[in-house]
């Protein structure tokens, strides 16, 4: 979620800089028009320069990762970059007017724009800066991480106390190292043995863990990123570059300090971003269509059951993230309770509860389930970012805490409310580790197109009434 609404945002503040620096070199015209005496003529090819100017632009801010917020980034790096793209983007269009033998243009016009254009642009991204890191120093867009640290990394593991706005939350510190227990345990725990890791991030919210050790132990770093890469979790390792196997991998940088990245889970952020905007604006548009239909089912509900109409039940999201599900209530009002009586009768394995015909559900809650209109509500929980209309389903906690760790990996992108189990014409006569094995299948080959077929063919199968 973090991330998606990072790449969101990146988006538009690309197209704001591109509609800004339009309306920069209107007022570069205007400025040599109107103050310098120079007598130049309004003309069509200026329309022709604006039309240049916007993929320029826009591309150009993209491909250069201008508008990508940085967690660590000097402002002398970001005047730097603002500069080289400003020069080369104004070079590029005033190669385009001598091409295109735009000749009733003044190139002063452009140098002025230059000058303004560079003025704004370092303006806005520093502003923009300075509102997203407000935002880490006051707690927000945070990420937990796990540092496995030596008496070397003393300095680092500071800076990463210090810089808030970088917007880490360091949860625990494995290191053996006397120095590390002496400065750092008054303020965060530190563990001695490397081999806990696996542990502490079964049991805890962990979205990276960061190596910085001086003396690597390549077997020792083998074991963390096979750990990491199981369940999901980023690991990013300092060190200079070198051979390592990873289909993933790229150099993050934090101030002059580098880590090479290891990533097990979709990286392609343009479809991730396209991703969560289908998701926003189709829950928002499908809750509005349907709320007539949301009001019948829930006076429904009210007048021929006793409990809330709404049922909420904790749910585990991405990277062991609680949060409450929303659903239309099928069932009894002490479901729960009546539960432990029917253990016996489980149809499936592993941790998961099911049974065919479970005579807690009521009768509205049966024509619910089976049309699938019980799972309505879960469109809020994507407006709320807890959830994506397609993704691995959200298992309860104690389901989560049975599994197995090759398992937990399926909690390593946000879960959804349909995904390859859903549509599966066996569903319910598929094991428990089956499931698992799509679900992680559907995380390995994931794309847009993927997520498009998988939303028909969930329409198709609410549509054949074989829900349960």
């Amino acid at each position: 979620m973090i991330r998606e609404r990072e790449d969101l945002g990146s988006q538009i503040f690309g197209i704001i800089i591109t509609v800004i620096s339009l309306l920069a070199f209107i007022g570069a015209f205007q400025y040599v028009r109107w103050y310098s005496g120079a007598e130049i003529e309004y003309d069509s090819q200026y329309i022709t320069v604006l039309l240049l100017l916007i993929p320029i632009w826009y591309y150009g801010i993209s491909k250069t990762n201008l508008t990508k917020f940085y967690r660590a980034k000097d402002a002398v790096i970001i005047m730097l970059e603002s500069g080289l793209f400003v020069i080369a983007a104004t070079g590029i269009l005033a190669a385009l007017i001598i091409i295109l033998k735009l000749d009733k243009i003044n190139l002063t016009i452009l140098l002025f724009y230059a000058i303004i254009d560079f003025v704004l642009l370092n303006l806005l991204i520093t502003l923009s800066y300075g509102y997203h890191k407000n935002l880490m120093n006051k707690g927000m867009n945070t990420r937990n991480v796990i540092v496995i640290a030596d008496q070397n990394c003393v300095d680092f593991v500071e800076r990463l106390f210090l810089h808030k706005e970088w917007g880490y939350r360091i949860i625990a510190i494995i290191s053996d190292s006397e120095l590390i227990n002496e400065v750092f345990a008054s303020r965060v725990k530190v563990i001695e043995q490397t081999h806990s890791l696996p542990n502490l991030i079964k049991t805890h919210v962990v979205d990276e863990v960061l190596y910085c050790k001086n003396d690597i132990n390549q077997n020792e770093i083998r074991s963390m990123v096979y750990t990491c890469e199981e369940i999901g979790v980023i690991f990013r390792l300092q060190s200079q570059f070198f051979q390592m196997s990873s289909t993933k991998t790229h150099l993050s940088y934090y101030d002059d300090v580098p880590f090479l990245t290891f990533v097990n889970t979709p990286v392609n952020k343009m479809a991730h971003q396209w991703k969560f905007v289908v998701d926003i604006v189709a829950s928002f548009f499908i809750i509005v269509i349907w709320s007539p239909v949301l009001l019948f089912i829930a006076l429904a509900i009210k007048l021929t059951s006793k409990g809330p109409v709404v049922f909420k039940q904790k749910r585990v999201g991405l990277r062991g993230r609680e949060f409450s599900i929303y659903k239309f209530r099928t069932m009894v009002q002490d479901a729960e309770k009546l539960k432990a009586l029917l253990e016996s009768q489980n149809e499936m394995d592993g941790p998961v509860f099911k049974i065919k015909n479970d005579p807690r559900i009521t009768p509205i809650g049966r024509f619910l389930r089976k049309s699938g209109l019980d799972e309505i509500p879960q469109f809020f929980n994507v407006l709320k970012g807890d959830m994506s209309l397609v993704g691995p389903r959200p298992p309860l906690p104690r389901e989560v805490e049975q599994y197995e760790r090759w398992q937990l990996r399926r909690l390593s992108m946000r879960p959804g409310i349909t995904c390859i189990w859903q549509i599966a014409p066996n569903r319910n006569s598929i094991s428990f580790e089956e499931w698992m094995k799509l679900d992680l299948q559907y995380i390995d080959s994931w794309s847009l197109k993927i997520d498009f077929i998988l939303l028909i063919r969930t329409i198709q199968t609410v549509a054949r009434g074989s829900g349960q």
